[in-house]
């Protein structure tokens, strides 16, 4: 989708660039309106307005004008575009951390699992496991909607009130005979 728009913000330049040919200030609609130039990219070409798609050539911008606007999408597509670019390297650093908190666990030995748990307010992990988190993920309104996380401790978490249901990550040192999952 970014590069779509830069694509576009660039071809939009380039046909106005090309466009040298267009006294300065007559509007691209007189030039358009001559029909041996109809067959322009400038003619052809379509702009959004306000949210409206309307063709360049129906509208009343003089070259210069076409060309500022051209020049703003331009910028907006490189800030995008540099904006895009710093959110996919906060991603691949969140990765790259998620990654050794993984390894980490693995190499100490963690044997990890979700407890399901319906209907009730307090969920459990079983013996030997601690409680890591808790969450609720699902309820409806008619049961009374979502439910706050009153208490969270080794043994237990607790809901305000009654959920419909809650994962309930347990944790506990892995033996060499517990598989980790």
């Amino acid at each position: 989708m970014r590069s779509l728009i830069f694509t576009a913000s660039l071809g939009l330049a380039a046909t106005l660039a090309g466009c040298q040919n267009i006294p300065g200030e007559m509007s691209i609609a007189d030039y358009c309106a001559d029909a041996g130039n109809a067959q322009e990219s400038v003619c052809r070409l379509k702009v959004e307005i306000d949210g409206n798609s309307t063709a360049l050539a129906d509208t009343n911008m003089s070259l210069s004008e076409a060309r500022s606007v051209a020049d703003s999408a331009v910028s907006a597509a490189a800030a995008a575009q540099a904006s895009a670019d710093g959110a996919m390297a906060a991603a691949n650093q969140a990765q790259s951390t998620a990654d050794s908190a993984l390894s980490l666990a693995s190499e100490a030995g963690l044997n990890c699992k979700t407890n399901v748990i319906q209907k009730t307010n307090i969920g459990t992990c079983d013996p030997g496991y601690t409680v890591m988190s808790c969450t609720q993920t699902r309820y409806t309104t008619r049961a009374g909607g979502l439910s706050f996380l009153r208490e969270v401790n080794d043994e237990q978490c607790r809901f305000n009130s009654r959920v419909l249901e809650m994962n309930v990550r347990c944790c506990t040192a892995a033996t060499n005979d517990a598989p980790a999952s």
